[in-house]
Order: structure tokens, then C-alpha cells, then sequence
């Protein structure tokens, strides 16, 4: 009995981690996508809402483009962290701030900002 239980937990185990493999579905917890989302909208931190419309943002900006089809825009997920953490290297000319490079926000919030937007 407990070997057979033991056998079917990896087996769902092994599944989702196939599935998340191939489908690119974010391991992200449910928590870490709700705190980057309170630390996106939270204007004395990410304030992404200051230039992007994004869905449930009250008082969007229209300065950068809205944050909608995330991971069609970005199949990388590590591209889009990129981005957050300094828009500078892929564009010198851009008025996003650099969040990352800049100490604006932590590791931990340029990495919880990200699994938000991704789901975007």
C-alpha cells in the first residue's frame, strides 16, 4: 500500500514536470504571482501602472505598451526578467528605468515582478 502510493505521488510528480516542461507553464506559486503583482502596482516600487496598462490597473499610463500577451512577446521568460532588470541594453533610448540595475527594486522583487507580468 505505501509503495503504491509512493509510486503514484512521482508518477503525478513526473507528470506535471513533463507537462510544465513542454507546455512552458510557469512553476511560479500562486503567492509569488500575487506579490509581484502588489509590488507592480505598488507606486512607490515597480509602478509599472505609471506608463503600462495592464488588466485590473486602476490609473494606467499610455507611455510604454500595454502588458497583454506577455509570453507571446516574450517565449523566454528569462528575456522578459532581462528587460525588467535594465530595458537600457536592449534599448539606450528607452524611458523605463532600469529597476535592476539601478537598485530600484531587489533580486527578489525584479523576480516576483516577473512571474506577475509573464502571466499577463
Amino acid at each position: 500500500m505505501i509503495i503504491s502510493q509512493f509510486n503514484r505521488n512521482i508518477t503525478r510528480a513526473a507528470l506535471l514536470f513533463l507537462v510544465t516542461l513542454v507546455s512552458g507553464i510557469s512553476l511560479a506559486s500562486a503567492d509569488d504571482i500575487a506579490a509581484g503583482k502588489k509590488v507592480a502596482f505598488d507606486r512607490k516600487k515597480g509602478n509599472c501602472l505609471a506608463c503600462h496598462m495592464i488588466a485590473d490597473g486602476a490609473l494606467p499610463g499610455n507611455i510604454g505598451p500595454p502588458l497583454i500577451a506577455m509570453k507571446a512577446r516574450y517565449p523566454d521568460k528569462a528575456d522578459l526578467r532581462a528587460q525588467i532588470w535594465d530595458p537600457t541594453a536592449a534599448n539606450p533610448n528607452t524611458m523605463m528605468p532600469p529597476f535592476g540595475k539601478h537598485r530600484i527594486l531587489t533580486e527578489k522583487e525584479v523576480d516576483l515582478i516577473t512571474e506577475f507580468i509573464y502571466t499577463l
